[in-house]
């Protein structure tokens, strides 16, 4: 049932219409903006006039005074105030002010103009509607504060909550600088396919779908690693992607099914390399878009400038919990877990994986500062090189930031033999926990080939995106993020 006010908006529309005016015209001719409006003619006297102006927006608040009126509007860059004054505004611009409601888009021409109380204006001149609406704006401090509502009407939130539109402005300006770095590097865009008929290139379950044209399953990208590392077989020394991944797993404040990152691969590289590149790569992206290094997370100072710190996770794990995990027993190690509360699956015998739940348990809510983990145990990943010194471990990093997991990197392994065999002991493991991690066959073949040695790092963008922007949940820099569906 209608509300008073949606049938007091319809009758406007239609009295616009009576008129034989077009409530929804096709074009209107824009020459300047609020923002720039705004910063131009701070310093304007009061009844001061200025250039002429032809602007368009949102009427977000209307006042009117018999023979003078006042519009807040709203357009792509900031808010400014219409200003209509018998005299100086034509009366059919006047005549239609009534039939115009807070909601609608509206377009004018006037002159820029300070009133006699210091309020930078446009006086004016003529005003035409753009866009009738005719559902009711929320109330700003009652009707949108609901998180999951803001959330799930993204264009609300944007109207309501202007400072979030800046949000993903930022957003935007950090992928544009985060490309701008790699291409400079060296480094070539290119694309991975969504729809894949074998995912893999993380432990991750996968949304499945069905091809009608070719009558089997396919399954939404986890990541591009493979794709990407197919590449450098076939010759290319440098690539990255930014793309979407799609993971159908549970729902936080860092995790939502539907992700951005980018991962970059350099042949003839080392972790090593990758560290550096990474660490250079966010100190550039910082320095670009916010001009500094030095963030305020979440109440936390953080500075991104490079070099970051460097950390064994052994090392860090046996000075937290007080242990030598190197020389503990499996059954030590599950029973310190078990005294901590930390759900290890008892078919999962494998003392590096115990290790690393460990060190999440001790560690990782520790490092707040910017900090590669490095020397990982082998069991973590199939596709990483053994490390030189070590071969219980890997050459593997994952960077933490204010206890916070943000990318993760190898030296990549090119052995196919060896890949083969960790593929196979990946499936084994994946069965234990309940899950399938299919061999890609293909991806096997490829690196039979040869693949020359490389250094990769996979990145999380929202998570990137959150630290800069100081957004507490990677729903606040995702403009649609998945929600739960709505009951009917």
């Amino acid at each position: 049932m209608e509300n008073d006010l949606i049938k007091a908006k319809k009758m406007n529309l239609q009295k616009l219409r009576d008129l034989n005016i077009n409530p929804y015209p096709y074009k209107f001719e824009i020459t300047d903006y609020a923002k720039a409006i705004n910063e131009e003619f701070c310093d304007l006297k009061n009844e001061e006039k200025a250039k002429a102006v032809s602007m368009a927006g949102r009427v977000m608040a209307k006042r009117s005074f018999g023979a003078i009126a006042f519009m807040k509007v709203r357009d792509a860059t900031a808010e400014i105030q219409f200003f209509l004054r018998k005299g100086d505004t034509k009366q059919e611009a006047l005549d239609l002010l009534s039939l115009v409601d807070v909601g609608d888009f509206v377009g004018v021409k006037g002159v820029v103009y300070k009133t006699l109380k210091g309020q930078l204006s446009i006086l004016v001149d003529d005003l035409e509607v753009l866009s009738k609406s005719i559902l009711p704006l929320p109330e700003k401090f009652h009707g949108l504060q609901d998180i999951e509502i803001r959330q799930r009407k993204r264009y609300l939130d944007l109207i309501m909550n202007p400072e979030v539109k800046e949000t993903f402005i930022l957003r935007t300006k950090i992928i544009s600088a985060w490309r701008e770095f790699l291409d400079s590097k060296g480094f070539l865009e290119v694309e991975i396919p969504v729809l894949q008929p074998t995912y893999g290139g993380a432990n991750a379950q996968p949304f499945i779908t069905k091809s009608n044209a070719w009558k089997s399953n396919f399954y939404l990208s986890v990541s591009p690693e493979l794709y990407l590392k197919r590449l450098l077989v076939g010759g290319f020394d440098k690539v990255y992607t930014v793309c979407k991944n799609f993971r159908n797993e549970d729902v936080d404040k860092t995790h939502n099914p539907e992700f951005t990152m980018s991962e970059f691969y350099s042949a003839y590289s080392d972790l090593e390399n990758i560290m550096k590149l990474t660490e250079d790569m966010i100190e550039f992206v910082a320095t670009k878009v916010l001009g500094t290094t030095q963030i305020e997370y979440q109440g936390v100072q953080i500075n991104l400038k490079a070099p970051w710190k460097r950390l064994k996770m052994i090392d860090a794990l046996n000075a937290k919990a007080n242990i030598d995990a190197e020389k503990m027993t499996l059954e030590e190690l599950l029973e310190l877990a078990k005294k901590e509360n930390v759900e290890i699956d008892a078919d999962m015998k494998k003392k590096g994986l115990v290790i690393a739940e460990l060190f999440e348990h001790f560690c990782e809510s520790e490092l707040i500062q910017p900090t590669f983990v490095i020397d990982y145990p082998k069991e973590t990943t199939p596709l990483c090189k053994l490390h030189r010194n070590n071969s219980e471990l890997i050459e593997r990093t994952e960077a933490y930031i204010n206890g916070g997991e943000i990318c993760n990197g190898y030296s990549e392994l090119n052995d196919p033999i060896l890949q083969r065999e960790f593929f196979q002991e990946q499936k084994e493991q994946g069965k234990a926990k309940g899950e399938q991690h299919p061999k890609d066959d293909d991806f096997l073949e490829s690196i039979g080939y040869g693949m020359p040695p490389a250094g990769g790092m996979g990145l999380g963008i929202d998570r990137l995106v959150m630290f800069l922007t100081n957004s507490a949940t990677i729903r606040d820099v995702i403009l649609f993020p998945q929600m739960r569906p709505e009951k009917k």
